[in-house]
């Protein structure tokens, strides 16, 4: 059996949050652009190609999480070498926090934005443009808990 230091067992607790959070946002905010998408594919079958972009979006704030969750796992020793101090560790819990909490709330923000923007585009395909640039303004909140996330592993001793 492996022994894991405290540091290193929080650190998984914050991969966990990292990645689970940011995949629930993410998946929510699919579900919801998904079904606006189906309604949509049956008024015009044309919608189907607009539907799948829109759908796609909000799998962004899953990336997010996921790619904090690997650099928590490979940097606290889970899946290479060494091993995180207990102060090191609870910064990992503030990481996973910061990019799953933001990632939660603009997915299921961006699956809102974007399922409106597929009934608009089936009103009137010009808005196909202008319902991107809508959807994506969520993306923003997700953004900020990345940066931060990054800056926390970076100041923080687990980055370097």
């Amino acid at each position: 059996m492996v022994e894991i230091v405290l540091g290193t067992a929080l650190a998984a607790i914050g991969a966990g949050i990292a990645v689970g959070f940011a995949g629930l946002g993410s998946g929510l905010g699919q579900g919801i652009v998904a079904a606006g998408s189906v309604g949509a594919v049956a008024e015009d079958n044309d919608m189907f190609a607009r539907g799948i972009i829109f759908s796609a979006l909000p799998e962004t704030q899953a990336i997010y999480g996921f790619l904090v969750a690997i650099l928590l796992l490979v940097f606290s020793g889970l899946l290479g070498s060494g091993s995180l101090d207990i102060t090191s560790g609870i910064v990992a819990i503030g990481v996973g926090a910061a990019v799953g909490f933001a990632g939660l709330g603009s997915g299921m923000g961006q699956g809102i934005v974007a399922s409106a923007s597929i009934g608009a585009v089936v009103e009137d395909n010009d808005m196909f443009a202008r319902g991107i640039i809508f959807s994506a303004l969520p993306e923003t909140q997700a953004i900020y808990g990345f940066l931060i996330a990054i800056l926390l592993m970076v100041f923080g001793g687990i980055l370097g």
